[in-house]
């Protein structure tokens, strides 16, 4: 039997390893044309940074592939015949297989912008992204990013860190605020300014100008404004990368449609990670995931599925992290950016505006936790929501989720005594 892979992302990786626990004795081809081996994506800015260097943003040592024997294949699969089950390779021939998972990820949204294509202009997802900046910053002086998410600032602070000046266009009144509530949101708004970034809210790109030899030499906003600069990031999020099933007849939606065990229409064609839309029944809305835990949670789903288990992917409790400039942010159960009917909202932020705490609580009992400026365990977070915990339980064991360093300071104290005096 041979599984072949096209990805070497969490999602493709997670699949290859749990298939081979299963089934060790099983052909399994992992292919990338970006890179020989997996490496951690969300690490690219700390490579630009200085703070790590390629070798160390991979999970695991060179010789854990052969050793587990999954063969790794550098190509670009350019074509997919489920029927007779066949990929062709770029300048490689073609290679069979008895079973097929897509794990291509996400990629950068572009939505037609005059100018989007010339040199400079760029996003942030891959290690050829990365190339580019390097060639990118070079003799700039200013960036513009457009857009409001992770992406952006993460983009934003790798530029700024080479002392360049930076602005930001972003279409909501505030930043990243279709997924904070309003007083995160504000808080992010205020650090960005802090850090010196120019911040340019309810404005959008409406062209990209450039110079005779093709290289971006600045941006036009739709409120009329011309901003000079010699790189523009495109970070307006990112959709599932499905080009390489188009005109195959497996069925796509914004992704590639799978159902629960990750099966496409097509017979042995499995999807998984950010390029897979999991189809939901009933009037609900399928579902995308474009986060790294819930990538790898469904390559190990599909991979004991295609290994012959009988398993379904069941997400758990939603969790995310970011880091925005020196403010860790962590986010637990359901957080929703507006006020919900029949929940409760606490909130509670330090007067120096660089420490919050969120807790929605439902007929007394917590289902989501955001915390800013704080670390909190993430084992003990999501068992107090697994656990349908009270808020009067939370609010007294608070220290058993804190694990910041021991002289940072503490102020579990202070949240519990504002929220208690809320809920009263």
């Amino acid at each position: 039997m041979h599984i072949a892979i096209i990805g070497n992302g969490a999602t493709g990786v997670a699949a290859a390893k749990r298939i081979r626990q299963l089934q060790p004795d099983w052909k399994i081809t992992l292919i990338s044309g970006e890179s020989d081996y997996h490496y951690s994506r969300p690490a690219l800015m700390y490579i630009f940074m200085g703070h790590m260097s390629f070798k160390d943003t991979k999970p695991y040592q060179d010789h854990f592939w052969k050793i587990n024997n999954i063969d790794l294949l550098r190509a670009w699969v350019t074509e997919i015949d489920h029927n007779n089950k066949k990929l062709t390779l770029h300048q490689k021939g073609q290679l069979t297989y008895d079973k097929l998972l897509i794990a291509t990820g996400s990629k950068s949204n572009k939505f037609g912008w005059p100018g989007q294509d010339l040199k400079g202009v760029q996003g942030l997802w891959d290690l050829m992204d990365l190339r580019s900046l390097y060639e990118n910053v070079k003799n700039a002086k200013r960036a513009v990013i457009v857009g409001g998410g992770l992406i952006g600032i993460e983009l934003a602070e790798m530029i700024h860190s080479r002392n360049m000046e930076v602005t930001f266009l972003v279409r909501e009144n505030s930043y990243w605020n279709n997924v904070l509530p309003k007083e995160e949101s504000m808080m992010i708004n205020r650090i960005i300014r802090h850090e010196g970034l120019d911040l340019k809210l309810e404005t959008e790109l409406k062209e990209i100008e450039g110079e005779q030899n093709g290289r971006v030499s600045g941006v036009v906003t739709n409120k009329g404004e011309r901003i000079d600069c010699e790189i523009v990031g495109l970070t307006a999020g990112v959709s599932p990368n499905t080009d390489l099933v188009k005109e195959t007849g497996i069925d796509t939606g914004r992704g590639i449609l799978v159902d629960w065990s990750f099966r496409t229409n097509a017979p042995d064609v499995f999807a998984a990670g950010d390029c897979a839309e999991l189809v939901t029944e009933g009037d609900l809305r399928n579902v995308i995931q474009q986060v790294w835990y819930t990538g790898k949670m469904q390559g190990k789903v599909a991979g004991e599925v295609i290994a012959g288990q009988d398993s379904t992917y069941d997400p758990g409790i939603w969790y995310n992290s970011a880091k925005f400039f020196d403010l860790e942010y962590q986010t637990y159960g359901n957080v929703s950016n507006v006020p919900v009917q029949g929940e409760h909202n606490l909130y509670w932020e330090h007067q120096n505006h660089q420490h919050s705490m969120r807790i929605i609580t439902r007929n007394s009992i917590v289902i989501g936790i955001n915390v800013m400026g704080l670390r909190y365990r993430h084992k003990v977070c999501e068992r107090w929501i697994r656990e349908e915990k009270t808020l009067d339980y939370v609010l007294d064991n608070l220290k058993e989720a804190n694990f910041d360093p021991e002289f940072y300071d503490k102020f579990e104290q202070e949240i519990r005594h504002t929220f208690k005096e809320m809920a009263a």
